[in-house]
C-alpha cells in the first residue's frame, strides 16, 4: 500500500522518537514510538512494527556497551526470556491486554515512586531469581512488547555500573523482540503493510539510536539513572492512560 504524506511524518516521527530513547536508555522504543503510531496506522500493524523497529534500534544500541557483556551473568536471563516468550504469545488469545498493560503501568508508577523515596529493598541475588525476571520479561514481551520494565528494574535493584546492567537488558531485549517477531511472523501478523512501514521507519530508527548511543556515552551515571527513572515512569503513566481513555466497544 502506499502511505499519504501524514502518515509517513507520522512513521518518521515514531521511528526518531523510538530510536532515540533505546539509544539513550536501552530501552523503550515501543512506549515512545506505539502512541504516535497508533494514530496513523490500523491498530493490529503496530506490534509488528514496533518488533520490528526494536531490534534494529536495540543492535544499534547494543554496540555501546558490547565491552561490558558478560554471558554467564546474562544466560539466566536470556534462557527464561526463550522460555517465556511463547507463553505470552499463547497469552493472546485468552488474556486481557487491558488488564496487563494496567498491571505494568502501575507497578512502573510504584516503582518510581518508591525509588525516588529512597524505600526500596535489595533483592535477593540468585541466578534462579534471574531466570525468573527473565521468564516474566520474555512473556511480557510476546504478549505485548514491553521485555524491558522487569529486568530494567531487576538489575536496578542489584546495582552495579550502568554499563553492566544495560550489558544484560539490552541483548535480553533483543532476543526477547527478535523470538516475538519471530512469533508474529509465523501467525500472520507481519503483513505487508507493516514490512513496508518498517522499511520507512527503521533509517531514522537506526540514525536517532545511533545519537542516543553517543549521547549516552557522554553523561555521567547520576544522570542517566535520573533518565531511566523519569522514563520508567512516564512509560507507565502512558500505559494507564491508555488503558483508561481508550474507548471501550
Amino acid at each position: 500500500m502506499a502511505f499519504d504524506s501524514a502518515t509517513l511524518v507520522f512513521l518518521l516521527l515514531g521511528g526518531l522518537a523510538g530510536g532515540f530513547v533505546t539509544g539513550l536508555a536501552g530501552f523503550g522504543t515501543g512506549l515512545a514510538a506505539a502512541g504516535v503510531w497508533f494514530h496513523a496506522l490500523e491498530p493490529a500493524t503496530v506490534p509488528p512494527l514496533v518488533a520490528l523497529v526494536s531490534i534494529g534500534g536495540q543492535a544499534v544500541a547494543s554496540l555501546s556497551v558490547r565491552h561490558a557483556f558478560d554471558r554467564r551473568r546474562a544466560a539466566p536471563y536470556l534462557l527464561g526470556g526463550i522460555a517465556g516468550v511463547p507463553l505470552g504469545v499463547a497469552l493472546l488469545a485468552v488474556a486481557s491486554p487491558d488488564m496487563l498493560r494496567l498491571a505494568v503501568g502501575l507497578l512502573l508508577v510504584v516503582y518510581t515512586l518508591l525509588s525516588i523515596a529512597r524505600r526500596l529493598p535489595v533483592p535477593p541475588c540468585s541466578r534462579a531469581a534471574d531466570a525468573a525476571v527473565g521468564f516474566g520479561g520474555g512473556a511480557l514481551g510476546g504478549f505485548a512488547g514491553l521485555s524491558g520494565p522487569l529486568p530494567v528494574i531487576w538489575l536496578r535493584l542489584q546495582g552495579g555500573s550502568t554499563e553492566t546492567q544495560r550489558a544484560v537488558y539490552q541483548p535480553f531485549n533483543l532476543l526477547v523482540l527478535a523470538l516475538a517477531a519471530a512469533a508474529m511472523a509465523a501467525s500472520g501478523a507481519m503483513d505487508a503493510t507493516a514490512l513496508q512501514a518498517a522499511a520507512i521507519c527503521l533509517p531514522a530508527a537506526l540514525a536517532a539510536a545511533w545519537i542516543g548511543a553517543r549521547l549516552y556515552q557522554r553523561i555521567d551515571a547520576t544522570l542517566f539513572h535520573r533518565i531511566v527513572t523519569a522514563l520508567l515512569c512516564l512509560s507507565g503513566l502512558i500505559l494507564i492512560v491508555e488503558v483508561v481513555f481508550s474507548p471501550k466497544v
